[in-house]
């Protein structure tokens, strides 16, 4: 797929902090509990910490126990879903359509009205406050 941000991997080193990189571009995972919005509750957007593509809204999210910021639907046309065959798991992984930047999974056992869960990683995502 054509990406909007296309940066070399010296230049999203540069732009991001260690823990965005190895997460956003090498696809790692944060430890639970350990991520900045796991507990947020603060009214507002989630955008993309790669590329600022807005992914989620705080009224979309909730608290499932999982150890990661959880939403249950995304906010306009910035997500992409691949296969994910790692760690011998079959997984939907979650992209940034934008820049390509690993955000997390999506399971199926999610609230209504959608059913399913984005399981992100904090560093993944950046928070920008309603006004």
């Amino acid at each position: 797929m054509e990406r909007k941000v296309n940066k070399s991997e010296d230049e999203w080193k540069a732009e991001l902090s260690t823990e965005q990189f190895k997460v956003l571009r090498l696809k790692d995972t944060e430890l639970p509990f350990t991520g900045e919005y796991n507990d947020h509750k603060e009214k507002g957007t989630y955008k993309c910490a790669g590329c600022g593509a807005i992914l989620f809204s705080s009224e979309t999210k909730y608290d499932s126990g999982c150890g990661w910021p959880a939403f249950f639907d995304e906010m306009g046309d910035n997500i992409e879903k691949e296969l994910d065959l790692s760690h011998g798991m079959r997984r939907i992984e979650v992209l940034c359509k934008n820049c390509g930047g690993h955000l997390g999974h999506l399971f199926d056992d999610g609230p209504q009205p959608t059913g399913i869960r984005y399981c992100i990683n904090s560093v993944s995502i950046k928070f920008e406050k309603d006004s």
